[in-house]
């Protein structure tokens, strides 16, 4: 084989194989994919996830190789019980976590799905076992009740959507 031309060109199988290898070693973030969802008073909708000692918004974790938008209608439709089409929703926040406790670094993404009609509010529905309750919360509501780390990329997406931008942020600390 002629060294000057490239693998890939050379051998394609064993470019696949090199790649494959190389993709085994490279280290994997979790993801999470929230949404900042509104009733039209323009209050936050929380959930209380039994598995957490603490409020949160609705959302969660990515299934592996799962978009993280895709991950946010799924995990609407299987909490809350809401069906939003993924055009109405926009890409507000994307926190990188560091390292902690037990838990590799993530990428937390929360988009912003705007504000529900008073039908979709009255249709919320606790559909999932993993939810205790869920409330629309004001701003100062939602600050007591969500972990100082959570509320600071909340809050960060919050502005970002009054903006129409998009925050990056290192552990809730904007970039």
């Amino acid at each position: 084989m002629n060294p000057d031309i490239p693998l890939y060109e050379r051998d394609p199988q064993a470019w696949q194989e090199y790649l494959a290898e190389g993709n085994a070693k490279q280290p994997r973030k979790r993801v999470g994919a929230d949404a900042l969802i509104r009733d039209e008073h323009g209050r936050l909708l929380l959930v209380d996830p039994k598995y957490k000692p603490d409020w949160d918004i609705p959302g969660g974790m990515a299934e592996a190789n799962e978009p993280p938008l895709d991950a946010v209608l799924r995990e609407l439709h299987e909490e809350p019980g809401l069906l939003l089409p993924a055009s109405e929703l926009s890409l507000r926040c994307l926190d990188w976590v560091s390292p902690h406790g037990v838990w590799d670094d993530s990428l937390m993404f929360i988009f912003d799905a705007g504000a529900l009609s008073e039908d979709q509010v009255a249709d919320l529905r606790l559909t999932d076992s993993e939810l205790a309750a869920f409330e629309f919360c004001t701003a100062e509501q939602a600050q007591e009740r969500l972990r100082p780390y959570i509320w600071s990329r909340v809050s960060a997406a919050i502005e970002a959507s009054k903006e129409s931008r998009v925050f990056y942020l290192h552990n809730g600390v904007p970039v």
